[in-house]
């Protein structure tokens, strides 16, 4: 699509980028006995690796392809240079230290002649095969000359020049293996190792990683199928007349969509589009992985990777980054980073001159940056672009220091060129810690979008950019005038002619958000290019709203905002300051069974007509109508298998013929959590053409919007990492107000703040409520925000106290607070982390098949799980009757809770438990290891044995005419299962003992 997003299979999805070692040389030193020997590794786009190492004794050893090292030599006679002195000559300039590095690996080199060194070179790349010089000569054309085989990449050819300081032409004839490369590479080796200060090449720094850009990754997997299809096109041919084949029976493309598609669907890089609001989209499509084919993974990557590095200054934000096992291998563009041909990203810095800063603009890369001397954003200069102080601060490879004005190259082009998108919408984020700074700027992709958002009040300038480059807003494309504007279309008549533009309404988007766009022109308005014609989520006056500016206090209040807990005013209900839209769909398939077609029917046996009363002729639930917990929304019948008929029932049949037939009722119903108004159905048939998996005959979606309001337990968050949880919800009236008699919107804890040292908050706070006061709104920038004293003077003019307090009065008793509070106007989020998503309670429910015991989490209606820690904690308190409830009747003692829960409904004491059937899987797993189990009662003197499988039987209720008789696996006994019958108890008093037979015979002996 035209906002950089793939829609594949109908949803959404966006290729991120990959930030990957870069193709080209790279020379590293291993310690070893206090010298550090260089070795080298070349990696080209494709084809074999070359790695060299220099040994201790002086020898440098090749690896090709990481098989088995030989000497570096072998390699160059197998490449044609073939006599010692020939060889000599290449390196007597450079080779003049202590060690000479070429004499001793000749030494170690057992070959003369280039045949023998080719067969060396064959033998230890495929050990077993036959080793002629043919063979071996054909093997090293085809592995190093061969384009289709070995290909430097234009990056690594790009790389090879830069680091040996050569300037080959980067044509496809220079791109394969190149003699004089290698010969350059030995040289630098040796003169690294006679280079006492000599360091490692830095392969973390951006100069020597690159960003595979979504084109470069699909052309890879394009690749791949078309090497297949080639594969295929000469099976063909070799078996096909060439006399009478045509192209088409030699081609199948299946090959090429099949690679293409399997990218797009299962590939670590494409993703599904967080689709929570524009933010999080923006952010998404500018994201960087270290991750993916052919890159690290989360277990193998060590801190170097993950470590900020001087590097991405300007290039890569210095601020997102996820918390966990990703952290720093997912990593987001800069705010004015841009990635050039060779997929090294640039940034800009504008050039000085004689210590004159010029307007022109230059985007260099990491390399190119190392020679520069450059000044950062905050050196202050005069009107005509001059420093005012002698001396700067400023960095040079990579080293900050102070330097003389006339030293300087280049100076920053912004102060927020360190920050992302995300990093540089906080305002004040120079006043906060850097990892709180992070968790802000990471929920700010959390939040969602509410029904009335807000600009805030308090920005860094740059909310309009987001909102533009989001998908949110659809722009004028020139002058013109619009002729039509309702809730459906808009017409703009440009000079060429009327474009329509079409609005969408409550769709659902990829995370269950609502997307509803509002018009913001009227019928008769001249448009200029670039104006705001629809508005999406999260946008309000063209800006980006994520949130509502509330007015806040920060006091304790009864002890209910500890620990980040947050107050909240009814207010906020009432207006829908913090209302928002969730789209849930619910799907059904009609499908072929073996005993004849499913139904959609709105004629359900034993259906309530209550729970029926929204459902069209069909049986499907109409648009608009109001659903709870438990509603059908798709009437839905099954065939059932024909069973015995009792004698009844073959009256009916007799009487009303097949009408009685059996069927089951397997409607789609509304789940516990859900409820709303429905949006929306989708109905796709295979009649009507429509690609339904086999078996399937049909398909319904029915979409459910539900009114979100803000409720206790929701979470809440400023712009600055400062997130809590709403823990009550109080009147208005009872509210603390100010002396002018506005009450509060919310009470934040004092506490959240000094720890945590994220003071942004604070002036944020102070600057709102000033702007607020006096009509407008601020834009202060990362790094070069509204000074202090400003902020002071603006509190004064508003006619506040300019330390930002205020003396606030106790809604309930009407009296003032002790001390003067810290109020002001905040701009808070609301995060998609809602309670309603997660409340969950169970009574009775589903248990696991083997276990009995209840399944887990919220998905299948499961309980809590009881583990062995939770265990230990009633064993110390001494809780025994309710330990032993836990582990039986609340859990898996079939019989016991049958009982339990009709005692319950009866009003009669709970009898205690019987044998859990965990035990039951214990013994039957023993006797699977052939082990035989006994149940020994200890009371009786005569200790006698008891078959453990009568016990199992007898703890389950006797067979009776009416029960259902289950097969156990084995010959015992029938095991019987029906919870509504009477049983005997066994005495108490049994312990289980594992008897083997030889310890018996042992104890006789």
């Amino acid at each position: 699509t035209d906002r950089g997003t793939f829609i594949i299979n109908g949803t959404e999805r966006v290729v991120v980028s990959q930030l990957i070692r870069s193709a080209g040389v790279f020379f590293s030193s291993k310690q070893s006995g206090g010298s550090g020997l260089f070795g080298a590794k070349l990696i080209p786009g494709r084809g074999a690796w070359l790695e060299f190492e220099t040994a201790s004794n002086g020898v440098i050893y090749v690896k090709i392809d990481r098989r088995r090292k030989l000497p570096v030599t072998t390699l160059l006679r197998a490449l044609g240079k073939s006599k010692i002195s020939e060889i000599k000559q290449l390196f007597e300039d450079i080779d003049t230290g202590d060690v000479k590095y070429i004499e001793a690996t000749l030494e170690k080199d057992t070959t003369h002649g280039a045949n023998e060194a080719l067969i060396e070179v064959y033998r230890k790349l495929r050990p077993g095969d036959l080793a002629t010089v043919d063979n071996a000569r054909q093997m090293i054309e085809r592995m190093f000359f061969d384009f289709k085989r070995f290909d430097y990449s234009r990056v690594g050819r790009y790389k090879i020049n830069k680091r040996l300081g050569k300037d080959t032409p980067n044509t496809t004839e220079n791109r394969v293996f190149q003699m004089d490369d290698l010969v350059d590479i030995i040289r630098e080796i040796i003169r690294l190792n006679n280079d006492p200060e000599a360091v490692s090449d830095d392969i973390d720094a951006l100069h020597n990683r690159r960003v595979k850009l979504v084109g470069e990754l699909i052309s890879r997997q394009f690749r791949v199928g078309m090497l297949r299809i080639q594969r295929n096109i000469m099976d063909r041919m070799s078996m096909s007349d060439l006399e009478t084949v045509t192209p088409a029976q030699l081609i199948n493309a299946r090959p090429i969509v099949a690679a293409v598609r399997e990218f797009f669907t299962s590939s670590q890089l494409s993703q599904l589009l967080d689709e929570v609001n524009p933010l999080s989209e923006l952010s998404h499509k500018r994201r960087l992985s270290s991750m993916g084919p052919g890159g690290l993974s989360r277990e193998r990557a060590g801190f170097d990777v993950r470590d900020a590095h001087p590097t991405h200054y300007g290039r890569i934000c210095a601020v997102e980054t996820p918390e966990g096992a990703n952290v720093g291998l997912v990593l987001n563009l800069a705010t004015y980073a841009r990635i050039n041909d060779y997929g090294f990203i640039e940034t800009p810095y504008l050039r000085v001159k004689k210590g004159k800063v010029t307007d022109e603009i230059v985007y260099l890369d990491a390399y190119e940056e190392m020679s520069e001397t450059i000044a950062d954003a905050g050196a202050q200069i005069d009107e005509s672009g001059k420093f005012i102080n002698e001396r700067v601060s400023a960095r040079r490879d990579q080293q900050a220091g102070q330097v003389d004005v006339e030293e300087v190259t280049l100076m920053d082009a912004a102060h927020k060129q360190v920050l992302g998108s995300t990093a540089s919408l906080v305002p004040f984020i120079e006043k906060n810690r850097i990892d709180r700074s992070l968790t802000g700027s990471n929920m700010q992709r959390q939040a969602v979008p509410l029904l009335t958002p807000e600009a805030p009040t308090v920005g860094t300038g740059i909310e309009h950019d987001v909102a533009r480059y989001s998908s949110q807003l659809i722009l004028a494309e020139g002058a013109g005038e619009v002729v039509r504007a309702d809730a459906d279309a808009v017409e703009v008549k440009y000079k060429d002619g009327v474009k329509k533009y079409e609005l969408i309404h409550f769709a659902k988007s990829n995370d269950d958000r609502s997307i509803n766009q509002k018009v913001r022109v009227s019928r008769g308005d001249k448009v200029k290019k670039d104006d705001i014609l629809i508005e999406g989520a999260s946008v309000a006056d063209g800006e980006i709203a994520l949130g509502r500016d509330l007015r806040v206090a920060f006091m304790p209040w009864g002890g209910y905002n500890m620990d980040d807990a947050i107050i909240l005013s009814n207010r906020l209900v009432e207006d829908d300051s913090l209302t928002s839209i969730n789209i849930k769909d619910y799907t059904v398939e009609i499908r072929e069974t073996k005993l004849g077609d499913e139904i959609v029917t709105r004629d359900i046996p034993n259906v309530s007509e209550e729970s029926l009363r929204n459902l069209d002729e069909n049986g499907i639930i109409q648009v608009g109508s109001e659903v709870r917990a438990g509603d059908v929304l798709v009437g839905k019948i099954t065939p059932k298998g024909e069973q015995e008929l009792s004698s009844e029932e073959r009256l009916l049949r007799a009487i009303f013929g097949e009408k009685a037939k059996d069927v089951r009722d397997t409607s789609l119903r509304m789940n516990n959590a859900g409820g709303g108004k429905v949006v929306a159905v989708k109905v796709f048939s295979s009649e009507e053409g429509h690609d339904l998996k086999s078996g399937v005959l049909m398909q319904i979606q029915v979409f459910v919007a539900q009114l979100r309001k803000i409720m206790v337990g929701d979470k809440l968050a400023g712009r600055h990492g400062n997130k809590g949880v709403v823990a009550k919800i109080m009147a208005v009236e009872d509210m603390p107000f100010m002396e002018d008699g506005t009450p509060i919107d919310v009470v934040l804890n004092p506490l959240g703040v000094p720890s945590r040292m994220n003071l942004g908050q604070l002036f944020e706070t102070h600057l709102g409520m000033a702007a607020k006061a006096l009509g407008y709104k601020v834009a202060t920038p990362p790094f070069n925000g509204v000074p202090t004293e400003v902020i002071e003077s603006e509190l004064e003019k508003a006619g506040y106290a300019k330390d930002g307090k205020s003396q606030l009065y106790d809604g309930r008793t009407g009296e003032a607070f002790e001390e003067r509070t810290t109020v002001g106007v905040m701009h808070m989020i609301k995060l998609h982390h809602m309670v309603s998503d997660k409340l969950h309670a169970r009574s009775t429910g589903p248990y696991t098949m083997v276990t009995q015991q209840p399944l887990g989490g919220k998905a299948q209606n499961g309980g809590q799980r009881f583990g062995e820690m939770e265990v230990w904690a009633l064993e110390a308190y001494g809780a025994a009757a309710t330990l032993q409830e836990m582990l039986t009747i609340k859990s898996d003692d079939v019989y016991g809770r049958a009982k339990a829960y009709e005692s319950i409904i009866k009003g009669e004491p709970i009898v205690g438990p019987k044998l859990p059937e965990s035990f039951n899987v214990l013994v039957k797993e023993l006797q699977g290891l052939g082990l035989r189990v006994d149940l020994v009662d200890e009371d009786d003197s005569e200790t006698e044995v008891v078959d453990a499988e009568n016990v199992i039987a007898s703890s389950q209720p006797q067979a009776d005419a009416s029960t259902k008789v289950v097969a156990d696996d084995d010959d015992d006994d029938d095991t019987v299962m029906d919870e509504a019958d009477e049983v005997d108890f066994d005495e108490d008093g049994m312990s289980v003992e594992i008897a083997e037979e030889f310890n018996e015979e042992r104890e006789e002996a």
